[in-house]
């Protein structure tokens, strides 16, 4: 799952972060509501973390421009004030769930989890040929076996299935799975998807993960 947290607030932003990429997430940091819009009009992310008050561009205008565009993607507002009138009002603008600070990290952590169960449901399974992920449980089978996954992986895989019989660029999945501002060795991909590769398809005699030389991976039957 991929992360989207704004937050000007260094300390926080650090501090949300740090508790999402250990609690499994993928997770990129901006601080302005401008860069907030750029990030999500360039990449795809499953959820928002977003402060309120934010200098610029306030996070309201943020989620009014997102609905505005028909984006769903489940928002999380965060704001110093707790009065009803300030929730109701981002509520209203199209946040899916409000938390005042100071908050525990464990109820964001719990908030962002329901919100996703939530979205889960729309889409709760995805399937491939034999090859099934439910992404409720974020369980993944191949012809009735269960495949066991790290984070990552699962996260790689996630993404394909979404996009099954499309090319998707190195830099895409860079970008989805480690985040814009991930420092990555150079081979960290093709290691991870050698690592996926061996889980899904190694056992079997048909295989559904393919290298695009140059260019990326796809997720499609070789016949």
């Amino acid at each position: 799952m991929h992360i989207l947290v704004v937050e000007d607030e260094d300390k926080v932003a650090a501090f949300i972060k740090q508790g999402l990429e250990v609690s499994g997430y993928t997770v990129d940091a901006v601080g302005t509501g401008e860069e907030a819009l750029q990030h999500l009009q360039a990449g795809e992310y499953d959820t928002v973390v977003l402060d309120m008050m934010l200098p610029g561009i306030s996070g309201l205008d943020v989620v009014r421009e997102l609905r505005r565009r028909k984006s769903d993607v489940p928002v999380v507002a965060l704001t110093a004030r707790g009065e009803l009138e300030h929730r109701i009002a981002g509520l209203e603008a199209g946040c899916d769930d409000y938390l005042p600070k100071p908050f525990a990290f464990e109820e964001l952590l719990a908030r962002v989890k329901a919100l996703q169960r939530r979205s889960a449901t729309r889409i709760a399974n995805l399937s491939y040929q034999d090859l099934a992920l439910d992404t409720a449980s974020r369980v993944a089978t191949r012809a009735g076996k269960r495949i066991e996954l790290t984070n990552k992986e699962y996260a790689l895989l996630e993404y394909l299935m979404r996009r099954p019989e499309q090319v998707l660029s190195r830099a895409e999945l860079l970008e989805h799975v480690w985040g814009y501002d991930f420092e990555t060795p150079s081979n960290v991909l093709e290691v991870y998807m050698n690592f996926l590769r061996k889980k899904i398809d190694s056992k079997f005699p048909r295989k559904l993960l393919h290298t695009v030389r140059g260019v990326g991976y796809i997720l499609k039957d070789e016949e």
